[in-house]
C-alpha cells in the first residue's frame, strides 16, 4: 500500500489520470493473464493507447497495438515449435524490436527470459545456456555463428524470422500461461563468470522508487543508448511500458546518431552508461538537446570532473544511479546532489532501505566506512544456480564499501574485495582513481592492488593518457600523496591504450590483474 508520498510521485509522473472503464477492464485482464511481465506492459498499453508509439528502432516505428499483435503471432510460433511455459529461453539481441518483442513473446508463452550479453563468445555462451537449462534460443541473425555450437537439442529461431511472420497467423487463440514469466539477467561478470540473477515480480511501489528520484513522465520519449539486455537499460524499457512512453533504440552506440535521435524526436530522457558520456560530450555542440530533462546514467562510477562537464553542457539534468543486477536501485544522485558533491551516489529512493554496517552488521555512524546493504521489492531472488549474496535482515549486500553522510547521501568507496591494506592502512582504490582522473593528463584510470611481501599490498594504476598528453608519473604520485595520504600512492603506473570494459562500461579489474602488458613506469 502506497503512502501519500508514493501517491504524490505517481501524480507528478501523470499516472493518476482517469481511464475509461472499458480500457481499465482490458488492462486488468492483461494483468490477470500474464502477471507482472513484459507481456502485460504491451497488452495493457494496447488497450489504453493503441495508436501511441511504443518504440522506434533502426527498422522504423511500432505502436503499442502493433507490438501486442506481432508478439501474439510470435508466441504462437514459439509454442508450435515446442516451447512451453516454465521453459527457459535465451534471448541474444541488440537494442531494437527483436529484443523487446522477443521478451514479450516469451512472456506470453510463460517461458523464463534469459537475457544474454551480446559480447559473449561461443564457449561462455554455451556454458551459460547449459547452466540455465535453456530449452530455446532466440537470437539476431548476426549471432548465428556464436550461437551455433550451443544449438544441438535446443529450439532455435532468429528474431528476424519471428518479425516476418504474416498477419494471418493470428487465427487461433493464444493459451493463457499458468505461470508468469521470470526475467533472468546475467551479472556483469567483472569479478568472474556471469551468473543468472532471477528477479521477482515488480510492483507499483517499485516503479515509484525509480520515479521518486528520476522525474520521468507519462507519454514522453526516451532514447535508450545503454544495452537493454542489462538491468539498467531493461529497467527503462519496463518503466516506459508503465508510463506509456516511446523508447528509441539503436543497435549500436554511435554518439552522433544518439544525439540526432534526441534532436529529431525531441526526447525528454536519455539513458546511458558512464563510458558513453565522454563520447557524447565530444559531439554535443552539433545537436539541439534542449528537450532533455533527464540524462540518466548507471553501470559504473562517474568521475567528479565528468559530472561537472556534463552538467555544464546539458544543464542540471544528470541523474546517476548506484545499484546492481542483484539489488536493483540502491541510491540515485539528482542534479542537486551532484552539485553539492560530484562524487556522491545520492540518496535511497522511495521504498528502498539503505544501510552501511560494520563487520558485525551494526550501523556505523555517519562518515564511517562500512559494508553496503540494500533492500527493496526489486531485489533479486537469488542466483539461478542456487547460490546467493550475503543477506542481513532481509537486505542484500552490494559487495561494496561506502560512507553515509549526515544527510543520507552515500559515497561508494569501492568493492569490498578491492580494499587494500598497505603498510597496515586501509586504502580504497576508487578514491585513488578519483584523484588521478581529475588530472588533465589522464583520460581514464583504474587502480588495482597486487600482493606485496613487505607492505601487504601495492597499488598499480593503469592510466590512459588524454589526447596529446604525456604521463608524468612523479606528478601523479605527488597528486595522490598530497590529496589522500602517502600509503595511497600507486607504487607503479602503467600507461595503456585502453581499459578493458564490459557491455555496461564497467572496468574489468580482473582482466587488469591478469594482464601482463602495459608500459610500466
Amino acid at each position: 500500500m502506497l503512502d501519500l508520498a508514493g501517491v504524490g510521485v505517481l501524480a507528478r509522473a501523470g499516472l493518476l489520470a482517469p481511464v475509461r472503464p472499458d480500457k481499465l477492464l482490458s488492462m486488468g485482464l492483461a494483468l490477470a493473464r500474464y502477471g507482472i511481465s513484459p507481456a502485460t506492459g504491451y497488452a495493457a498499453g494496447a488497450a489504453r493507447h493503441p495508436r501511441r508509439l511504443a518504440l522506434v528502432d533502426d527498422e522504423g516505428p511500432l505502436t503499442y497495438r502493433q507490438v501486442d499483435l506481432r508478439t501474439d503471432r510470435m508466441a504462437r510460433e514459439l509454442r508450435a515449435r515446442g516451447l512451453r511455459e516454465g521453459d527457459a529461453a535465451g534471448l541474444l539481441a541488440r537494442n531494437g524490436r527483436g529484443l523487446v518483442e522477443g521478451a514479450v513473446a516469451l512472456s506470453k508463452v510463460g517461458a523464463d527470459v534469459l537475457y544474454l550479453g551480446t559480447g559473449l563468445a561461443a564457449g561462455p555462451l554455451a556454458a551459460v545456456l547449459a547452466r540455465e537449462r535453456a530449452r530455446a534460443v532466440l537470437h539476431d541473425e548476426e549471432f548465428g555463428d556464436v550461437v551455433g555450437p550451443a544449438l544441438p537439442g535446443r529450439i532455435a529461431v532468429t528474431t528476424e524470422e519471428l518479425g516476418r511472420l504474416p498477419a494471418g497467423s493470428t487465427a487461433s487463440p493464444l493459451p493463457v500461461p499458468a505461470r508468469a514469466s521470470r526475467q533472468i539477467i546475467l551479472t556483469s561478470g567483472t569479478t568472474g563468470a556471469p551468473r543468472g540473477a532471477a528477479r521477482s515480480g515488480a510492483t507499483v511501489a517499485d516503479a515509484v522508487a525509480a520515479l521518486s528520484r528520476i522525474p520521468l513522465r507519462v507519454g514522453e520519449t526516451t532514447v535508450i543508448a545503454a544495452p537493454a539486455f542489462h538491468a539498467w537499460g531493461l529497467g527503462h524499457v519496463s518503466t516506459a511500458m508503465l508510463l506509456g512512453s516511446t523508447v528509441v533504440l539503436q543497435r549500436r552506440f554511435d554518439p552522433e546518431r544518439v544525439l540526432a535521435a534526441v534532436q529529431t524526436h525531441r526526447a525528454s530522457a536519455l539513458v546511458v552508461v558512464p563510458v558513453m558520456l565522454e563520447a557524447l560530450l565530444g559531439v554535443a555542440d552539433r545537436y539541439d538537446t534542449s528537450s532533455l530533462r533527464v540524462v540518466a546514467s548507471s553501470g559504473s562510477a562517474l568521475p567528479g570532473d565528468l559530472v561537472q562537464r556534463v552538467q555544464a553542457r546539458f544543464g542540471p539534468v544528470l541523474h546517476n544511479l548506484y545499484g546492481s543486477t542483484e539489488v536493483a536501485y540502491a541510491a540515485v544522485a539528482t542534479p542537486d546532489d551532484l552539485a553539492a558533491d560530484p562524487r556522491t551516489a545520492g540518496r535511497a529512493p522511495y521504498g528502498v532501505t539503505l544501510r552501511v554496517v560494520d563487520e558485525r552488521g551494526r550501523d556505523v555512524p555517519p562518515g564511517t566506512a562500512g559494508r553496503i546493504f540494500v533492500g527493496s521489492g526489486l531485489a533479486f531472488a537469488g542466483y539461478t544456480d542456487g547460490s546467493d549474496r550475503t543477506r542481513l535482515d532481509g537486505l542484500v549486500a552490494t559487495g561494496d564499501l561506502g560512507v553515509l553522510d549526515d544527510t543520507g547521501r552515500l559515497t561508494v568507496l569501492g568493492r569490498e574485495d578491492d580494499m587494500a591494506v598497505v603498510g597496515g592502512e586501509n586504502v580504497y582504490p576508487g578514491q585513488v582513481e578519483d584523484v588521478l582522473a581529475e588530472d588533465p593528463s589522464v583520460d581514464e584510470v583504474a587502480v588495482v592492488a597486487d600482493d606485496d611481501p613487505a607492505y601487504g599490498a601495492r597499488l598499480v594504476a593503469h592510466v590512459v593518457p588524454a589526447a596529446g598528453a604525456t604521463i608524468d608519473v612523479e606528478h601523479l604520485q605527488q597528486r595522490v600523496r598530497t590529496t589522500l595520504a602517502r600509503h595511497a600512492v600507486p607504487r607503479e603506473v602503467r600507461v595503456v591504450d585502453r581499459l578493458p570494459r564490459g557491455a555496461t562500461g564497467k572496468v574489468l579489474h580482473r582482466q587488469l590483474r591478469e594482464r601482463q602488458g602495459g608500459e610500466a613506469r
